[in-house]
C-alpha cells in the first residue's frame, strides 16, 4: 500500500465529520493533485489513474462532511482551493494532450493492420 492510500485509509477510518476532517481533507487533496499532476507528466498513466481514484472517494467523502461549508469559508481553505484549482487545469489540459497522443498512436498502429489487403492479391501464396 502507497503512503497516500495508507492516508487515506487512515483519514477515513478516523472521519468525524469535524472541522479537522474537512481541513485534512482539504490538504490532502491539495497533496493528491500534485501527485496526479507529476505522474501524469511522466506519463505513469497506472499510478494516475489509482490517484484519480483515490482523489475521487475522498471528494465523495468531503462531500457526506457537513463541516466542510463551514472549512470552505475559512481562508486558510481558500487558500488551498486557489492552489488548487490551476493544478486541476493542468491536470485536465495534461491528460487530454495524453489521450490525444493516445489516439493517434493507436490509429498509426491500426493504419498497418491487413485487414484491408485485396484478396485477389493473395493468389500467390495459395499452394497449387
Amino acid at each position: 500500500m502507497s503512503a497516500d492510500a495508507h492516508a487515506e485509509a487512515v483519514a477515513e477510518a478516523t472521519a468525524t465529520g469535524s472541522t479537522a476532517d474537512a481541513a485534512r481533507d482539504f490538504h490532502l487533496y491539495a497533496t493528491l493533485s500534485h501527485e496526479l499532476l507529476k505522474f501524469i507528466g511522466q506519463e505513469d498513466i497506472d499510478e494516475f489513474l489509482s490517484l484519480a481514484a483515490q482523489r475521487q472517494r475522498l471528494v465523495e467523502r468531503m462531500q457526506k462532511n457537513p463541516a466542510v461549508g463551514d472549512y470552505r469559508k475559512t481562508a486558510e481553505c481558500q487558500k488551498l482551493i486557489d492552489e488548487c484549482h490551476p493544478l486541476d487545469m493542468q491536470i485536465i489540459y495534461k491528460a487530454r494532450a495524453w489521450l490525444n497522443k493516445s489516439r493517434r498512436k493507436n490509429a498509426a498502429v491500426h493504419a498497418y493492420d491487413l485487414k484491408t489487403l485485396n484478396p485477389v492479391g493473395n493468389i500467390f501464396n495459395k499452394k497449387y
